[in-house]
C-alpha cells in the first residue's frame, strides 16, 4: 500500500514520540524555533494577501488556503511544533517515554516556537513589511491582534481545542501518507478548516499579536491605526500572554489529548506491541 493504515501511523507516532522525547536540549529548541519561524510565515503570507479584502468569508477562504503550507513544510522537515506534539501521549501510554520527558518537550518546544515566531514578527514590523498598501497591511495586522488579545477566556479555550482536534488530524493524516504531496495535501485540508473558521493556534498567535505589538512601535503604523479607530485598548504583552495565550494553551493542549488519547484507545490499547 502507499499509505499507512490507521493502526499503523498510530505505532509510527508513537515511536516517533519517543524520538522526539528524547532530543537533546540544544537541538530541541532549534527544531522548535524552525517550527515556529515556519508556522509564523503561513500567517504572515495570509494576513499580507487579505489584508486589504472586505469580505469576510472570502479573507478567511484565502487565508484558508495559505496559511496550512506552513504545517506542511514544519511536516516535511520533520522540524518541531508545540500543538503536534501534544500527541506524545500516544508515547507515554504506550510505555516508550515518560510524562516528565513529555512535559520537557512540550516546554522546549513552546518556547523555540515562540522565539521563532517573535523573530519574524519584530522582523516583519521593523523594517518595513508592513507598509504594504500605505501602511494599511499595519493597521490589518493591528487590528487581528487586538481582536485576538480581546476574546473571552473560554472562547480562547474551546477555540483552541477545536483548532488543536484539526492540525493533530492533519497531521496523522500527513504521516499516513509514503509520497510528498499526499503528505503535504493529508496536512493541508484540516488546517485550512480551522483558519477558514477562525479557531485559535498557540503557535500562530505568537506571531499574530507580537506583529501587531510591534506595528505599534512604529510611530507612522500606530498613527493610521488611531485614524482608522481600532480599539487597542486590550492590545500589550499582558492582553497577549493572559487573554489569548493561555487560555488557547490551554485548549491546544486539550484537543491534542484528545486526539491522541482517542487514537491509542481505538488503534493500540488492545494491540500486542511489535517486537523490536
Amino acid at each position: 500500500m502507499n499509505y499507512y493504515t490507521p493502526l499503523e501511523l498510530t505505532r509510527n507516532y508513537g515511536d516517533n514520540g519517543r524520538a522526539k522525547a528524547n532530543y537533546p536540549t540544544g537541538q530541541l529548541l532549534w527544531m522548535a524555533l524552525i517550527g515556529g519561524l515556519l508556522i509564523a510565515f503561513g500567517a504572515a503570507v495570509a494576513t499580507t494577501a487579505t489584508h486589504a479584502v472586505t469580505n469576510a468569508g472570502l479573507a478567511k477562504m484565502i487565508s484558508g488556503l495559505l496559511f496550512p503550507f506552513g504545517l506542511g513544510m514544519v511536516i516535511m522537515l520533520g522540524v518541531e511544533l508545540f500543538t503536534g506534539n501534544i500527541m506524545i501521549i500516544i508515547s507515554v501510554l504506550e510505555k516508550k517515554t515518560t510524562v516528565a520527558k513529555m512535559l520537557r518537550n512540550w516546554g522546549l518546544v513552546y518556547l523555540g516556537n515562540m522565539i521563532g515566531a517573535i523573530v519574524l514578527a519584530a522582523g516583519l514590523a521593523v523594517y518595513g513589511q508592513l507598509d504594504l498598501s500605505g501602511g494599511q497591511l499595519a493597521v490589518s495586522t493591528v487590528a487581528i491582534a487586538a481582536a485576538k488579545a480581546s476574546i473571552p477566556f473560554m472562547k480562547g479555550i474551546v477555540f483552541g481545542i477545536f483548532a488543536n482536534v484539526l492540525v493533530c488530524i492533519g497531521v496523522l493524516i500527513s504521516i499516513s501518507g509514503k509520497d510528498t504531496v499526499s503528505r503535504i495535501a493529508g496536512a493541508y485540508i484540516p488546517v485550512a478548516f480551522f483558519v477558514i473558521l477562525g479557531f485559535e493556534h498557540s503557535v500562530a498567535n505568537m506571531f499574530y499579536i507580537p506583529a501587531g505589538l510591534f506595528a505599534m512601535e512604529v510611530p507612522e503604523y500606530a498613527s493610521l491605526v488611531a485614524q482608522a479607530g481600532i480599539d487597542v485598548s486590550s492590545l500589550n504583552w499582558a492582553g497577549f500572554f493572559l487573554r489569548n495565550l493561555i487560555p488557547v494553551t490551554i485548549g491546544n493542549i486539550l484537543g491534542g489529548l484528545f486526539v491522541g488519547v482517542s487514537m491509542w484507545y481505538f488503534q493500540l490499547r488492545r494491540t500486542p506491541p511489535t517486537t523490536e
